[in-house]
């Protein structure tokens, strides 16, 4: 299994990533009447962090105070990004999470921005997140869940800033799953304090560790095929789908249903996400936070 993954082409193995990654969030929104969001969180985060180390045992101890010193804030962002996330999807529909949440990373490409015409793309995804909102009574935002999810997109942001010092600091995957160590012990007694013991359950461990494969390890090493083979524009270009992944996600597993104006809504900031994606070089790859 593991020797026909390098062999598989770029964007089919990006487009599986996203899918895998959807279809494990859409997975682990069943388990939160039992375990809660952050229990499910903490032990998704957990189990990814193990899975990770006894792939690639990193040398931990090689790592400088000045590696930690970048390793730290990645891991704290990571961790608070799923938390928020998930928290979010107790309030809402997983297409509309995952399309907030992308403001958050299309946001910090435009700030990087030099060119004044990328203001468009600005105006055309504040119209998604206007078409989100409800019209004429005939619908419910939850308004912290937007907040959540939009705090869910900070965090991306800001994953996606420290995860480039990472990468510039430490060598090879070392970083990463360092992150994830990090990510672990913040999100840790969050899950302790909603779940408690619950989290080790059998069933609930079982679980856990296959939201874990799906949202964590099969897609990093998929996303590995694809980064290794794309351009960062045509990188950024596939990732911009997300949103409409996830939410045919929520609809198949979850009967999640969106209104033509929130689907609109979604369409608004893929084409954002594209058109930013698409209108110069980027300083910054919107890099998949593992949600």
């Amino acid at each position: 299994m593991r020797r026909a993954l390098p062999a598989l082409p770029p964007v089919p193995a990006l487009l599986l990533s996203m899918v895998s990654i959807q279809g494990g969030a859409a997975f682990a929104k069943t388990l939160f009447p039992a375990l809660g969001a952050a229990g499910t969180t903490a032990l998704r985060v957990t189990l990814a962090a193990a899975l990770l180390s006894l792939v690639f045992r990193p040398r931990l101890r090689a790592l400088t105070p000045e590696a930690w010193r970048a390793v730290l804030p990645y891991g704290v962002a990571l961790g608070l990004m799923n938390l928020s996330f998930y928290l979010a999807l107790t309030r809402l529909p997983l297409g509309l999470a995952v399309t907030l949440e992308f403001v958050g990373p299309l946001v910090l490409s435009l700030a990087l921005s030099r060119r004044i015409q990328d203001l468009l793309w600005v105006a055309l995804a504040a119209l998604g997140i206007v078409l989100i909102a409800p019209h004429g009574g005939g619908g419910h935002l939850d308004l912290l869940g937007a907040g959540l999810a939009l705090t869910a997109g900070a965090f991306w942001a800001l994953y996606i800033l420290t995860g480039g010092a990472v990468g510039r600091r430490v060598p090879g995957v070392t970083g990463v799953v360092a992150g994830m160590i990090v990510a672990a012990v913040v999100t840790l007694p969050f899950g302790i304090a909603t779940a408690g013991v619950t989290l080790l359950a059998p069933s609930a461990l079982l679980a856990g560790l296959a939201v874990a494969v799906l949202s964590s390890a099969l897609p990093y090493s998929l996303e590995m095929v694809a980064l290794r083979a794309l351009p960062a524009r045509v990188f950024g270009v596939l990732m911009s789908v997300e949103p409409a992944i996830a939410a045919l996600s929520g609809l198949l597993f979850l009967h999640e249903r969106l209104s033509v104006l929130q689907w609109l809504a979604i369409l608004c900031v893929i084409s954002a996400s594209v058109g930013i994606s698409l209108s110069g070089e980027r300083q910054v790859v919107e890099a998949e936070p593992a949600n």
